[in-house]
């Protein structure tokens, strides 16, 4: 009797043993640390703030449709995402671990998105291990990655009808002496960046023209009362004076994912987490301090990275549709040759501030996940030496995000007022457009017999 007491005690002890290992795939925090794998790639390897939308988001959306077709509480974005065609369905009858799905997938997609070729490969096979020795049986592991791959081919596919390929070789933003029109920054001088992102297909929205607004003040330096130069003295006078908070909040949110230091003859290039990359970390941190499952992370990931990559189309086509001229240029050029910003000018035109737009459509759909007064702490920017900021709310922290680009002296008022109008436009549209959760009454009407 005692030997079998004893034979039952270790049998229990390895399946918990076991149990708590293939748990560890349901664990929200492995989908994070999965998503800030893809977020180094991105940050080591310079991808520009709006092409690092695009790599979040496919990755993101392959991962979701391996939870949707799993969880039938979750519905597939095919349909409402209107060019997206329908998916693969997992094989009847066949047990597949969908949320180690949803993680091979993100992996995948993250990898093939991004550059040098292979760089994931080392951490699809340390999950793929782990899912070996945590007991995962080989028939449900390659249930689990056919299915995984499944969605992984369709999404690609999908991924590249989006025109992204064809930007690649389109023609440089035309520089020119008009007035008022933007020209290359010190210290690189770089050209125009990305000035056809606005061709790429949006998710949701119906095209880059759904949402506009006023339109930045008349180019007007010489009239002292005229509302462009009261904006341009704002910036100068407000980087003249800045405070130790506001150069704080300038340098948590800079967000600069290649700034180019010169020291004398030496250039080298510091590395940061883009915009986008930084909200991705945002999503994180909530998630953990609301205790999400799983399946409801990947959801609020997903969303907000559907938020980040319409919000760059739409504010890059008003960024080059009105070639606004940034505050260095002039300030440099009309009022003080030696004024230069506390932060480096972004290699864009200035009108509307990227950052007000796609900080305000991130907290929208954040505040639909999370709710309103949702206070948290970012600790983002530690692991630059930077340190945590705190905030009430996600609107809270998107419009400090705004008002950091006039302290940091490369925007002016209307780029971040109406920047954080059009970005509020793109979240509301977006969480109102894209319903990921069901309601008790379609969950209702699942059950319900075929008619």
């Amino acid at each position: 009797m005692k030997h079998v007491l004893l034979c039952c005690g270790i049998l229990l002890g390895i399946y918990a043993c076991t149990n708590k290992k293939t748990s560890s795939f349901n664990d929200p925090l492995v989908y994070c640390k999965t998503v800030k794998k893809l977020n180094d790639v991105v940050l080591y390897n310079n991808f520009p703030p709006m092409i690092a939308s695009r790599n979040y988001v496919y990755a993101n959306i392959a991962a979701y449709e391996c939870v949707a077709a799993g969880d039938s509480s979750y519905q597939s974005l095919a349909g409402q995402i209107k060019h997206l065609p329908p998916l693969p369905k997992p094989e009847a009858g066949k047990e597949i671990n969908f949320q180690l799905a949803a993680l091979l997938s993100f992996i995948k997609v993250g990898n093939a998105v991004t550059f040098p070729e292979g760089v994931l490969m080392d951490y699809y096979q340390e999950m793929f291990n782990q899912a070996k020795t945590a007991g995962l049986s080989g028939e449900v592991l390659a249930n689990t990655t056919t299915f995984s791959d499944s969605i992984v081919s369709a999404i690609m596919r999908w991924s590249k009808k989006d025109h992204y390929a064809e930007t690649r070789s389109a023609e440089r933003f035309t520089i020119t002496s008009e007035e008022g029109r933007w020209v290359p920054t010190p210290p690189a001088y770089s050209q125009g960046l990305e000035p056809h992102w606005c061709e790429v297909r949006p998710m949701v929205l119906d095209s880059c023209n759904q949402f506009t607004v006023a339109g930045p003040p008349h180019f007007n330096i010489k009239d002292t009362t005229s509302p462009y130069y009261k904006q341009v003295m704002e910036v100068k006078t407000t980087g003249e004076n800045l405070t130790a908070e506001q150069k704080h909040i300038a340098d948590f949110f800079d967000d600069n994912p290649f700034k180019l230091e010169v020291k004398g003859h030496v250039m080298y290039s510091v590395k940061k987490f883009s915009p986008a990359g930084h909200w991705m970390n945002i999503v994180g941190i909530a998630a953990e301090k609301a205790k999400a499952d799983f399946n409801a992370t990947v959801a609020a990931y997903t969303e907000s990275s559907i938020a980040l990559f319409d919000g760059f189309i739409a504010c890059w086509k008003t960024k080059y549709m009105t070639a606004g001229i940034r505050p260095e240029t002039v300030i440099n050029k009309y009022l003080d040759p030696n004024w230069a910003p506390y932060i480096q000018t972004p290699p864009f035109p200035t009108y509307v501030s990227g950052h007000s737009v796609i900080s305000a459509a991130s907290a929208e759909v954040m505040t639909h996940f999370f709710g309103d007064n949702f206070s948290y702490t970012d600790t983002s920017l530690n692991e630059f030496g930077i340190r945590q900021r705190s905030f009430k709310s996600f609107r809270e922290a998107a419009m400090e995000a705004s008002w950091s680009r006039l302290y940091g002296g490369i925007h002016y008022r209307a780029d971040l007022e109406d920047g954080n109008t059009m970005g509020k436009q793109i979240g509301d549209y977006i969480t109102k457009r894209i319903v990921l959760k069901k309601t008790g009454e379609q969950l209702a009407s699942n059950a319900l017999p075929n008619h």
